[in-house]
C-alpha cells in the first residue's frame, strides 16, 4: 500500500488509460464472494482518476469541482472544524459517503457508515477498490502536509475522483461487452446496434460476476426476460437514457462540448463509444430513482405488517409472507442479523428493523466491486431539513425539538402523519445534550438513535461501527437464504406470539424502544474542537462543551447524574 501511495503522489498526471475488465474479475470461495482484483490494473486505474480529478485531464472540469462543492457546502457547514475551519478525516469520509447516498442512492464500497475507521487506518478492506479512500486521502494529505485536515474543495476531489472511478469502471465493463460482440471500440454504431450494446450491459451490470448465468439469459430471450423483473420496462428505461443524449446532441453544437463526446449532428444516428459510455453513466446515477418503485411496493408490504408505525415485523410475520407471497422476504435470519436488519432485544420476539431492512445490501440491485446501488433513503431528506435549519455542529434540545415538531412523517404519497414526541422521547434528547454538555451533536450515533424512534419507519436504526456489514448476498460467507424449514417453524409463532405480547400503556413503550443503547459514537470529528478551540477565540464559547468528550467513543454508565436513560438499553454487538 505504501508503495501504491507514493506512485500515486509521484505521478500525479497520469496519461489516460482505458480500464481493463479483467481488473474486476471475482472468484468464489467457500460460499462467499471476494473480488480479485488485479493490482497493477487497480493501481492504474486510481492513479488516473485522481490525476483527472485534480485537474490532469480526463473529464473533470473546474466547474464541475464547483458544482460538486456546492452540493456539498449544506452538510460542510454543519461538521466540527479545527482551528482552521478543516475537517478531519472521519468527516471526510462521512461526507462522501452522504453526497453519493443522497444524489445518486450509490453505497461507494470503503465509505459505508458501518466499516471501522480510525486516525491512522480507514478500515480493513476485502477487496483493494475499498482501499480507495486511503489513496486519495494520501494524496490530498500532501497538499497539506502540516495541517492534516481537509476543506470543502478536498471534500470535492474526493467526490470528483470516485465519480471518476465509477466511470471508468463502467467503460471497463463497457469494453467488455463491446469485446464479446466483436464491436472495434472505434467503429460508430446506428441505433439498433446501440440498442444490443445497452441490453448486453445491462445484463452484465445487473448479473455481476456470473459469467455462466448471463450466457444462459444472453442466449434464451425468453428466460432474459422472465428472470428480470419488468425486464421491458429495463430496456425502455435504457433507450429512454439513449432518446436523452439525441436531445443533448441536437442542442449542442460538437464545438461547444468541452470533452467533444456529446456534441454533435443528431440526424446522423451514429453513437461512438463514447456516446455508449456515456449512456451507461447515466444510467448509474438515475437507476436508483428508476427502481424506486419496487423498493416503495417492498416498503407498503411491509408497514402492512406494522400497525403499531413502530417501523419493526415480527420475523414470524416477514416469513409468513414470504412463504406465502411475497418473494422478496426469504433472507435467513443470520444474514438478517450480520445486516443490522434484526432487533432481538424485545419480549415480543425477534423483529426485522424496516428501514434497516431497506436499506441492506440485499435489496440494493446492483452490486459492483466499487459501488452498490440500494433503495432511497427516506432519513437523508429528513436529516437535511435539520442541517439546513440548524447550519451548525451542534443544536440545543429546545431548538431541535422545535424544529422535529413541526416536520411530518412521509413515508408514501397517501401516509403523512405528524410527528409525535412524548415525555420519553423528549427526556432522551435532553439526556444526550447533558452528556455532551448541553447541546447535541448532529453527527452522533445517540442522535440518528433518537431519530429513529422519531422516525422509525423512515430512519435507520444506528448500530456502532464495526458490528454489522454492507455485505451483498453473494459476498456472505454463510447461508443468505432462509430455507423452507426455517420460515416455516418461525411463521408458526406468529399467532402464539401475538396472544402472548399484550402489555399495559408503559410496558408497551419499553418494549418498543428497548434496542435503545446508551453506546455514543461520534460519526464526525468533534474531538477536533476540544483541542483547537483553545487557539482560536471564535470556538472559545464552545470550550466548556467539548471538553465533556474528549474521546471519540464512549459509554455513560451508572444510574447516576443527569445523563441517566430511562429505558432499558441493549449491549449486545454481533461482530463480523
Amino acid at each position: 500500500m505504501a508503495r501504491l501511495t507514493t506512485l500515486i503522489i509521484i505521478a500525479l498526471c497520469p496519461a489516460p488509460a482505458l480500464g481493463s475488465a479483467e481488473g474486476f474479475a471475482v472468484e468464489r470461495k467457500s460460499g462467499s464472494l471476494r473480488a480479485s482484483v488485479d493490482a497493477a490494473n487497480f493501481e492504474t486505474e486510481i492513479r488516473n482518476a485522481v490525476g483527472e480529478a485534480l485537474g490532469c485531464g480526463g473529464h473533470v472540469t473546474e466547474e464541475n469541482i464547483e458544482a460538486i462543492e456546492r452540493g456539498l457546502t449544506p452538510i460542510y457547514r454543519t461538521l466540527p472544524k479545527n482551528v482552521n475551519g478543516r475537517i478531519d478525516r472521519k468527516s471526510l469520509r462521512h461526507i462522501a459517503h452522504r453526497y453519493f447516498n443522497e444524489k445518486s442512492s450509490l453505497v461507494i464500497r470503503g465509505f459505508e457508515p458501518s466499516r471501522s475507521v480510525n486516525d491512522s487506518s480507514w478500515g480493513s478492506a476485502e477487496i483493494l477498490s475499498e482501499k480507495v479512500p486511503g489513496y486519495v486521502e494520501a494524496v490530498l494529505e500532501a497538499r497539506h502536509v502540516n495541517q492534516h485536515a481537509f476543506d470543502v474543495r478536498d471534500a470535492a476531489y474526493v467526490v470528483a475522483t470516485l465519480e471518476q472511478l465509477v466511470f471508468d469502471s463502467e467503460g471497463a465493463l463497457l469494453t467488455k461487452v463491446y469485446e464479446r460482440q466483436h464491436k472495434p471500440l472505434h467503429r460508430h454504431l446506428d441505433v439498433q446496434g446501440l440498442h444490443q450494446i445497452l441490453e448486453h450491459y445491462l445484463v452484465h451490470w445487473l448479473m455481476g460476476d456470473d459469467q455462466q448465468g448471463i450466457d444462459v439469459l444472453l442466449a434464451n430471450r425468453s428466460l432474459l426476460e422472465t428472470s428480470f423483473p419488468h425486464w421491458d420496462l429495463l430496456v425502455k428505461f435504457a433507450n429512454g437514457e439513449m432518446k436523452a443524449l439525441d436531445f443533448d446532441r441536437m442542442h449542442t453544437p460538437l464545438s461547444a462540448n468541452n470533452n467533444g463526446h456529446r456534441g454533435g449532428n443528431a440526424m446522423m444516428q451514429q453513437y461512438s463509444f463514447d456516446d455508449a459510455h456515456g449512456i451507461v453513466g447515466s444510467i448509474t446515477k438515475s437507476f436508483a430513482s428508476f427502481w424506486e418503485s419496487e423498493c416503495i411496493e417492498m416498503k407498503e408490504s411491509l408497514f402492512v405488517m406494522d400497525p403499531r408505525r413502530e417501523g419493526r415485523v415480527p420475523l414470524s410475520k416477514f416469513y409468513g409472507t414470504g412463504l406465502d407471497a411475497e418473494w422478496r422476504f426469504g433472507e435467513s435470519e443470520a444474514y438478517l442479523r450480520d445486516l443490522g436488519a434484526l432487533d432481538e432485544t424485545s419480549s415480543r420476539g425477534k423483529q426485522v428493523i424496516i428501514p434497516n431492512y431497506i436499506q441492506a445490501a440485499s435489496n440494493c440491485i446492483v452490486t459492483t466491486p466499487h459501488y452498490m446501488v440500494c433503495c432511497h433513503n427516506d432519513c437523508n431528506s429528513i436529516i437535511q431539513d435539520i442541517e439546513t435549519a440548524i447550519a451548525a455542529p451542534f443544536a440545543q434540545p429546545d431548538q431541535m425539538l422545535a424544529l422535529v415538531k413541526n416536520m411530518s412523517s412521509t413515508t408514501t404519497i397517501d401516509d403523512e402523519v405528524a410527528v409525535q414526541i412524548d415525555g420519553t422521547l423528549k427526556t432522551q434528547l435532553e439526556s444526550i445534550a447533558a452528556s455532551h454538555g448541553g447541546q447535541v451533536p448532529l453527527h452522533s450515533r445517540l442522535f440518528l438513535q433518537w431519530l429513529h424512534y422519531v422516525f422509525p419507519r423512515e430512519c435507520p436504526f444506528p448500530h456502532k461501527t464495526g458490528t454489522v456489514a454492507a455485505v451483498a448476498p453473494l459476498e456472505y460467507s454463510g447461508n443468505y437464504v432462509a430455507s423452507e424449514e426455517e420460515m416455516k417453524a418461525h411463521s408458526a409463532l406468529a399467532n402464539s406470539s401475538e396472544l402472548n405480547t399484550s402489555f399495559g400503556e408503559a410496558q408497551e413503550e419499553l418494549q418498543w424502544m428497548s434496542q435503545w443503547s446508551e453506546e455514543e459514537e461520534l460519526i464526525a470529528g468533534y474531538e477536533g474542537l476540544e483541542n483547537d478551540s483553545l487557539r482560536n477565540p471564535a470556538f472559545f464559547a464552545m470550550l466548556l462543551l467539548a471538553s465533556f468528550f474528549g474521546m471519540v467513543s464512549f459509554k455513560r454508565k451508572g444510574p447516576e447524574g443527569p445523563a441517566d436513560f430511562l429505558l432499558p438499553t441493549h449491549r449486545k454487538a454481533h461482530v463480523v
